[in-house]
């Protein structure tokens, strides 16, 4: 069935590329329904069952209240980018701030996002990306500025903090949404700006409520690792006083960690946190076996949900690990179009914040439902946290 999609998806794939720069759209397909008779969820999947797909759509017109066939509905649309007989009442606008020097691969995944959230939802739309090659506050004020001279109201901007923090310095009226940044980084917002980035914060408060003194911190050295660290210590040191933390900042270079970790008593049998990207992660992880430590747990925020860490280390070194997540509700329908443009919005969280963003736009512009029900507070998305434990094969729920 999976590769039967992608070969009825592969025309359109081929074209997908041509959004950005082409001004003509793709034709619609439009199935007229002349069938007589009424027919219901049983009837309909009596059409899928015979491979009779176009009968299908002829009667599933509007969304199904049978989730499974609400799914392949949606999933169909997409493929075939099929129209609607009914007049859409608004037309889909969506700008892209993109800052590609600073986010790197981030330019195209969040684009990606946003295109694949839109083809599911059988809409007329125009998606246009305004790259700048810096974030400094006169780069974004001219970039602002074309988008609204352009006609365009909504903005999803994949910013750094630094930008993100000239972007406050910039009033507009335009509503713009920041998948990257946290509210709670920043000292000064605007009404417009909406943020949606995951809780890094709240995941330390609720994965130190699992440790054991000593507390051992493993960071890099950037701004995430040391802002990290200082949450983990602070939260620790709250639950009680007499707490003990141990913090080790490693260079990118840093590979042997037998200076930290080789006859230390001082760290034997302590919770041990890891706040650095995956591969790293994974060393750590195998030295603290290598050497010893007895550690009665390992802790980590969202940086190593991935399902790398369940190939690249070995299950008596991550057995004890326990992993904040926050990507917890899921769309099977809009996660298979992001696979389908090799994007992933199941495990990358920036790809996840940018979809869920954009679905709170979609919601605003049509008032249709959303497909993400996160709520908002004071401008800031509160995603749930989940604690997860890679087990041999998948990440399963943690049991205190």
């Amino acid at each position: 069935m999976n590769k039967l999609l992608l070969i009825l998806l592969m025309p359109i794939l081929l074209l997908a590329k041509s959004f950005l720069i082409s001004n003509i759209p793709l034709p619609k397909t439009y199935i007229q329904n002349l069938d007589p008779y009424v027919c219901d969820e049983i009837c309909m999947q009596e059409y899928l069952d015979n491979g009779q797909i176009f009968s299908f759509m002829a009667h599933a017109d509007k969304k199904l209240e049978d989730t499974t066939l609400d799914e392949i509905r949606v999933m169909n649309i997409s493929i075939f980018n099929l129209g609607s007989q009914v007049l859409h009442s608004a037309h889909i606008k969506i700008a892209l701030l993109l800052p590609y020097k600073r986010i790197g691969k981030y330019a195209s995944s969040t684009t990606n996002a946003v295109f694949a959230y839109l083809m599911t939802k059988g809409h007329p739309f125009a998606l246009k990306s305004y790259k700048i090659e810096s974030e400094d506050v006169d780069a974004i004020a001219v970039a602002l500025q074309k988008i609204e001279d352009d006609g365009y109201m909504y903005v999803i901007a994949p910013l750094t903090h630094t930008g993100a923090q000239n972007l406050m310095l910039l009033p507009s009226k335009l509503q713009i949404y920041l998948p990257t940044i946290h509210k709670n980084s920043l000292d000064k917002i605007l009404s417009n700006v909406t943020f949606g980035a995951i809780d890094y914060q709240a995941q330390s408060e609720l994965l130190v409520q699992e440790a054991v003194s000593p507390l051992v911190i493993f960071s890099d050295k950037s701004t995430t690792g040391e802002k990290l660290s200082q949450y983990q210590e602070e939260s620790f040191e709250m639950l009680n006083p007499q707490n003990k933390t141990i913090k080790y900042y490693l260079s990118r270079r840093k590979t042997n960690l037998e200076e930290y970790l080789k006859e230390n008593e001082e760290i034997v049998k302590g919770s041990f946190v890891v706040n650095t990207p995956i591969i790293k992660s994974g060393m750590i992880m195998s030295q603290l076996t290598l050497y010893d430590t007895n550690a009665t747990n390992v802790l980590s925020t969202q940086i190593n949900y991935n399902p790398l860490l369940l190939s690249m280390t070995q299950y008596v070194d991550r057995k004890h690990m326990i992993v904040a997540n926050s990507i917890v509700e899921k769309n099977n329908v809009i996660t298979e179009a992001n696979a389908l443009l090799n994007n992933d919005i199941a495990y990358n969280w920036i790809n996840y914040t940018t979809t869920v963003g954009m679905d709170y736009f979609f919601n605003r512009i049509t008032n249709e439902q959303r497909e993400y029900n996160i709520p908002i507070v004071e401008q800031q998305l509160q995603y749930p946290i989940e604690l997860l434990q890679p087990s041999i094969s998948k990440f399963i729920p943690y049991v205190h």
